[in-house]
Formats: C-alpha cells, structure tokens, sequence
C-alpha cells in the first residue's frame, strides 16, 4: 500500500489543494516504520485501539477525526480561517511522523515534535506551502506534547502551546491519546462511521 493510502479520508478533510499536496509529499517521506508501530512504546499511555501493527496510525487517524469533527461545530471552527483549519489538520497528520527518531528507536524520542518540525523544514522545497504556512505547521506540531514538554532527565525541550492554534493541535492530540477513548476501526485501520 502506498503511504498517502493509509491517509486518504483524513487528506479529503483538506480543502486548499496547494496543503493537501504538500501533506502527501510529507506523508511519503515519513519512514516505514511510522505505519508499522504502536502509537505507546509501553503501551501505557495510549487507548487499546491504538497498540499493535499500525498502532500509531490509528492514534494519528482519531486526533485528526477529533480535529475535524470540532472545526466543523462553528463555535469552535469559526475562529479560524480555512487554510488555518487545513494546516493544523496537516500538522495533525504529521505530529507523531518521526515518534521513534529518524531511523528506528525502541523507545519514544521525548524531542520528536521537533524532529518532524526540523524535517519539514529540511523538506520545504518540495512542499507548496509559503514560508510563513511551513513555520505554523512547525510551531503547532512542536508543541503538540502540552505539558509533557521535558526529556527523561527532567529538562524542559519542548515549547508549550500558547496560540490558539498551538492549543487546538495539543488538545486533539491529547483527546486521541486518553485511555477512555474506544474508537472502532475497519481491517483498513480506517475509523468506522
């Protein structure tokens, strides 16, 4: 399977064609790895649904549909403009792609939001985003991790949200990750409706 494939609903949420494109580009320089692991290299921070093969993409596909589903209430979406709700569902996509490092760790690296930050912007040649859309995708994903912004010796490493923007990506990332979650997927890891 071709990797956009695994992300085909969730890239259909994105209108501006330009930020679709762009998404796709970066889906496919994501490393195999990211569509083979669980979302919890322990298993104790993420719901069942997201542990096993594929874990992790399913942890990615309900933050997404967790983001989607409020932007479309317009009490919460209506406080953003199109190609801002575009972008932060591509952060969305993109904010666990390098989990486990550049090439395969056992463990979570604790700096992974800014690994795919930093890896974006290594890619924004390829991509069909303005400077100004690369560093919002890289500041909303740099963030994602809320309060659980310190490496295993303790020291802060990670920025903590302060934009609305900022907010929203942490807040559906954290949503998808608590354990009373129960969301149903198909044989395809594709949320069922």
């Amino acid at each position: 399977m071709e990797k956009i494939e695994y992300f085909k609903k969730e890239l259909g949420f994105i209108k501006n064609l330009k930020i679709r494109k762009s998404c796709e580009v970066m889906i496919n320089l994501l490393p195999d790895y990211f569509f083979q692991i669980p979302a919890s290299s322990t298993g104790k921070y993420h719901p069942e649904f997201t542990l096993g093969d594929a874990g992790l993409v399913r942890h990615v596909k309900a933050a997404v549909r967790i983001g989607h589903e409020l932007l479309l209430d317009p009490v919460i979406g209506d406080k953003y403009t199109a190609n801002e709700k575009d972008l932060m569902l591509m952060a969305l996509i993109l904010h666990d792609g390098l989990k486990s490092g550049l090439t395969h760790n056992r463990y979570t690296q604790a700096n992974h939001p800014t690994l795919i930050k930093d890896y974006i912007i290594d890619n924004k040649d390829k991509l069909e985003l303005t400077d100004d859309e690369v560093k919002f995708v890289g500041k909303v994903i740099e963030s994602h991790m809320g309060p659980w912004n310190k490496d295993y010796d303790g020291n802060e490493i990670l920025p903590v949200p302060k934009t609305k923007y900022e907010s929203f990506v942490h807040m559906c990332d954290y949503l998808a990750s608590r354990k009373f979650l129960n969301i149903k997927f198909d044989s395809n890891n594709n949320i069922v409706e």
